[in-house]
């Protein structure tokens, strides 16, 4: 790591800790050149493959970004979203792939956003899936009630 204060090219860990998410380590460094110290933040990046095959990194402000347009008009808050982003962050980094593609992201959104909203869940899945049609909508709706239905009597 690279001293922001003489630019020497080499440092010493002090401290290290896990910052409060669990998702990163913040590291206290020391400059042997000039003796300063300094704080580093270290978090493990996640590649996206898109479909076009380009990759880009992992952002979160995108899924909340593609999120907040499948709940636009609907009665869903800024926090319910950052909780979703969580989840799904959550569920992507505990794959363990360093490479994921989007579209494996976008179907790790779908369960989550279902439990927010239904209609938004809707607007979504008819992205990711691909649907072309009203079929596609009443197909995924009739699935829905299924679910719904099989859950209702397994709670009975």
């Amino acid at each position: 790591m690279q001293c922001p204060f003489c630019r020497e090219s080499d440092s010493r860990v002090i401290d290290s800790r896990t910052a409060d998410d669990g998702s990163s380590i913040r590291r206290r460094r020391e400059c042997p050149n000039c003796g300063k110290r300094f704080s580093t933040l270290e978090t493990a990046s996640i590649s996206v493959v898109k479909r076009s095959g380009a990759v880009e990194p992992f952002r979160r402000d995108k899924v909340a970004q593609g999120v907040a347009k499948a709940c636009q008009g609907r009665p869903v808050t800024d926090d319910q979203i950052a909780v979703l982003v969580s989840k799904v962050e959550e569920v992507i980094r505990s794959s363990g792939q360093a490479e994921i593609s989007s579209d494996d992201i976008g179907r790790a959104i779908l369960p989550p956003l279902r439990e927010v909203d239904e209609v938004a869940y809707l607007r979504f899945a008819s992205v990711v899936r691909a649907f072309v049609g009203l079929d596609d909508f009443e197909a995924e709706i009739a699935r829905l009630r299924e679910e719904d239905a099989a859950k209702a009597d397994s709670e009975d």
